[in-house]
């Protein structure tokens, strides 16, 4: 029985793993990219480096806040798009710090 609820509480993982989507973004409009992370709730954006197109990069980005980890914040990014730089929200970790400093302003 043990052994079947580890293979089933794995396999669990392995299809969360699978499920979102990738993109490329200069593929795309921004509009285009927006509209997909809004409906997705997040998404893989790559694209090539603008300083060395041999290198693909890729990250995570998603539509708010709802879709990062508790000690996450939603921040506005910039990912190259086939039309313009456009802004997209990407999980940052929050420095407790920083967010204590915040609130007692």
């Amino acid at each position: 029985m043990k052994r079947v609820l580890l293979v089933l509480c794995l396999s669990l993982i392995a299809v969360e793993a699978q499920a979102i989507s990738r993109y490329t973004s200069t593929s795309m409009s921004c509009g285009e990219v927006q509209a997909t992370v809004r409906r997705d709730g997040a998404a893989l954006l790559r694209y090539r480096s603008e300083r060395n197109p041999s290198i693909l990069r890729y990250d995570r980005y998603v539509a708010d806040r709802r879709f990062c980890k508790s000690d996450e914040s939603a921040e506005t990014v910039f990912v190259p798009t086939a039309d313009r730089s456009c802004p997209v929200r990407r999980c940052e970790r929050v420095d407790p710090d920083d967010r204590f400093l915040i609130l007692r302003d």
